[in-house]
């Protein structure tokens, strides 16, 4: 009797570990099948779409007389700009030959803080130019006292930082024919550099500032304090209104058959000014206008020295003879920009064009954590020069839900031009076992800092609400 109890136990203990074992095996299997996650990337291709992003591309000039009668900015900005709906840059010269022989009255402050008001309703970013001049007679109406500039500046300092996010770049230092730093007899190291600390001190950090030539550059930070030289380092760039004009570009680079120009600064041959921009110009801006059709504007030569220049911004209107002869130039080149006309190539290329190169996600089932990838190319001639936002983000579509991860980058490195086969790759980790849903679609976006803007890329594929679809990621 006690053997039948026995084996009834026995027979029931081995049905309890057999159940035990099947429902931990079953258990199992369900975890498992909840941890699986499948994801896919998707693939880009290259565009050679307009990207009409800001602080990069054609620009327009338009030049404003201060005095102290009141004017209706509003209205004239708005005619003035009726024409030109198409360019993300102006440049707004203005002039302030009034106040030669003392300080900018309360009036004419008022209007200029009236005129950068009207601006501000443009959808533009603003390359500024202070001058006394505007017809090429600096010597007529340049203040005969240098402290007299610098008060100005002085007074200037709230508005520039006031409407700092709508302005992109401060070309030039007040002096010369046109404000271009010639014709003026402020032009030693010493005047210089009292000129560009005073009005770097006037403009918020996030401004960058730009002088005629490589070697007025040169001469500043020459004779700059070293205390506050790498600030000044990292906002001072180049304007360049003698562009491939021949080849000194007009007096800019040393020939040796202009030495005795009078220019107080020493110059250097072309190729070493070329490749002195090339560096500098990966860490801060350059652009202007191209003049007097040559050689050196030919199309093929532009590209080559725009991308060693790394130019971000061009004038539209000058010169119009160069310009012809780039448009009616057709692109041999293969890819996706051969038999374009050599006026679009340019423009496509002006400043920064960053491209998806590839993307990756990856899940580890270990950490249970997704990984992103995203990389990057710059096929245009410079760098994306602002501050940038960069983010992953998760969207799912059945709630509508949406988690954001930022995305550590530097992408100044992508500096274009010559390093333009260079990429970036982008990662971040998400922790993918805290998202409470089965399936979520992966976008990438840049967004700039200043305008909020998402920054376009140049891939066939199409920018969504938020950003670049780059994936999906799911679980089974």
């Amino acid at each position: 009797m006690m053997q039948k109890h026995n084996a009834k136990f026995i027979f029931s203990c081995c049905i309890l570990i057999v159940t035990v074992w099947a429902a931990g095996l079953l258990f199992s299997m369900t975890k498992s099948e909840e941890r699986e996650v499948r994801v896919e990337s998707n693939l880009f291709t290259e565009s050679p779409r307009e990207l009409p992003n800001p602080n990069r591309g054609f620009y327009k000039l338009y030049s404003f007389l201060i005095t102290d009668e009141k004017q209706d900015y509003p209205e004239e900005v708005s005619a003035v700009y009726q024409g030109d709906g198409n360019t993300r840059l102006t440049l707004v010269q203005i002039c302030l030959m009034s106040y030669r022989e003392g300080s900018i009255t309360k009036e004419g402050l008022s209007n200029i803080e009236a005129l950068f008001e009207a601006l501000e309703a443009l959808d533009k970013q603003l390359i500024v130019r202070f001058t006394y001049d505007i017809e090429g007679q600096n010597e007529k109406y340049e203040p005969d006292s240098l402290d007299i500039i610098l008060t100005h500046m002085e007074q200037l300092s709230h508005i520039l930082q006031k409407y700092n996010h709508e302005i992109f770049s401060l070309q030039g230092l007040f002096i010369g024919n046109w404000g271009e730093m010639n014709g003026t007899k402020f032009n030693s190291d010493k005047d210089l550099r009292r000129l560009a600390e005073k009005l770097a001190d006037a403009t918020e950090q996030s401004t960058y500032l730009a002088v005629r030539s490589p070697a007025q550059w040169r001469s500043i930070m020459r004779s700059h304090s070293w205390q506050s030289k790498k600030t000044l380092a990292d906002r001072l760039g180049l304007f360049n209104d003698g562009m491939l004009g021949n080849r000194s570009d007009y007096g800019t680079y040393e020939t040796g058959e202009n030495a005795d120009d009078g220019m107080p600064f020493p110059r250097l041959e072309r190729e070493e000014e070329l490749k002195f921009q090339n560096g500098l110009c990966s860490e801060v801006p350059n652009g202007g206008e191209v003049i007097h059709s040559n050689v050196y504007n030919d199309l093929d030569s532009a590209i080559k020295d725009f991308e060693t220049m790394h130019v971000t911004y061009l004038n539209k209107v000058y010169d119009q003879e160069v310009l012809k002869k780039w448009a009616d130039t057709v692109i041999t080149e293969t890819g996706c920009f051969k038999g374009m006309d050599g006026l679009t190539y340019m423009e496509r290329h002006l400043g920064y064009r960053l491209m998806i190169e590839h993307t990756n996600l990856h899940y580890q089932s270990k950490e249970e954590t997704l990984t992103a990838e995203v990389t990057l190319k710059n096929i245009g001639f410079a760098p994306l020069y602002k501050e940038t936002k960069v983010q992953i983000i998760l969207y799912n579509e059945k709630n509508r839900q949406t988690f954001s991860y930022p995305v550590a980058q530097n992408l100044r490195t992508l500096a274009g031009g010559t390093e333009k086969e260079d990429t970036l790759t982008l990662s971040v980790n998400i922790p993918f076992h805290e998202l409470s849903e089965r399936e979520y679609t992966v976008y990438f976006s840049i967004m700039d800092s200043d305008t909020g803007e998402l920054i376009l890329l140049a891939n066939e594929e199409d920018a969504e609400w938020y950003g670049y679809r780059i994936g999906k990621v799911r679980r089974s």
